[in-house]
């Protein structure tokens, strides 16, 4: 199925039936009257959120939606049956906007909600409501009122509890499929990821899901590369999962063009907690990997960790200190995890002691 995260799309209610002109004609009934019916409202136009889409591609393929007219009105003051109501189904996680794309109408976050973006137009009243003491022949009815029509555009912000951010080739997509049952396309060359990716990924009998974001480079704000079109997906995630290559010459300088695009896109997105990983260490030399790791520390100001996909080193440890941030820990629990990690950093690796272990155990 192929990924499509914004849609433009026209919708129009449906009109109202027009009520009807009668008049009862029954033997021995002399003077019958009127019992024109009134007519049927039109179908309205709703936005659903359902259970098992991930994309937006429906709407490629069609862009007009249109409720049903309602049925006119009948003689015997027979009401015209309500038009016919359109459901658009959207994934949770879609936002609706006005035609200026910047006016947000509704908001999907949840799996069921509903809204009625358009009002069908009421239907025409029939001559049996014209009547009165002085008129009691009426022969005139109303037609039915238009429905409501309008533009708008729906934006795709996929939920996920964790955002995988980097660099093109800091390994994102390997670190998706070796932590979960996704399976998005990896290769050696820059930008194989084109579209956002999702899987859940489970440590300690606990499940969250994971994006991944194709990657981004010096200027994807100004739209250099993909630009930054899908950073989107990650305001709803609650922490971010930064990679950095450990091929990379100058690791602390890919860490800060990242930092900056996150920040030039949206501030809050640039304030998210961040876990700062080193992939792809099975490249590295002992030298290399202290090096490297203490270049990291020095540019994020946190602790990186140091993570292997095809080694699977660090890879528990990693997911555990997402989880942690996801699940939102309680303030003793969250000290008594710190206060661990701290320990594993008491006697970092020096230059003379490169393998020296942190506080017993190894990344």
């Amino acid at each position: 199925m192929k990924f499509l995260d914004q849609a433009k799309v026209y919708i129009r209610s449906g009109d109202g039936g027009a009520g009807s002109v009668s008049f009862r004609r029954e033997k021995f009934i002399e003077f019958g009257g009127p019992d024109g019916g009134d007519g049927g409202r039109g179908g309205d136009v709703f936005i659903e959120a359902v259970e098992g889409l991930n994309t937006l591609i429906d709407y490629r393929y069609q862009q007009h939606f249109r409720g049903k007219t309602g049925t006119h009105g009948m003689g015997r003051n027979r009401t015209g049956a309500k038009g016919e109501d359109v459901v658009l189904k959207v994934p949770a996680g879609t936002q609706v906007y006005a035609e200026d794309n910047e006016t947000l109408l509704f908001d999907f976050t949840e799996i069921g909600q509903r809204h009625r973006i358009a009002a069908g137009g009421n239907g025409g009243f029939g001559n049996h409501y014209f009547k009165t003491s002085v008129n009691q022949a009426p022969r005139r009815a109303n037609a039915g009122l238009e429905g409501e029509e309008m533009t708008i555009w729906l934006r795709l912000k996929l939920i996920a509890d964790a955002g995988v951010v980097g660099l093109p080739n800091a390994g994102k997509s390997t670190f998706l499929a070796s932590v979960t049952a996704a399976r998005p396309k990896i290769a050696d060359y820059p930008f194989t990821t084109l579209h956002p990716n999702l899987g859940v990924a489970t440590v300690d009998s606990h499940e969250f899901v994971l994006a991944d974001i194709p990657g981004l480079i010096e200027g994807a704000h100004e739209g250099v590369g993909i630009g930054d079109r899908f950073l989107g997906h990650v305001e709803r995630t609650r922490v971010l999962l930064h990679l950095v290559s450990a091929t990379e010459e100058d690791v602390a300088e890919a860490y800060r063009i990242v930092r900056a695009e996150l920040e030039a896109y949206d501030e809050l997105l640039g304030e998210k907690p961040e876990i700062v990983a080193l992939s792809k260490i099975d490249t590295l030399d002992a030298d290399e990997k202290a090096k490297k790791l203490k270049a990291l520390a020095k540019a994020s100001g946190q602790r990186p960790l140091a993570i292997s996909a095809v080694s699977r080193e660090g890879m528990t440890e990693v997911l555990r200190q997402l989880r942690r941030q996801i699940a939102g820990m309680g303030s003793e629990e969250a000290a008594q995890a710190e206060e661990i990690e701290a320990k594993r950093w008491a006697n970092p690796p020096s230059d003379e002691n490169p393998d020296a272990e942190r506080g017993g155990r190894r990344g």
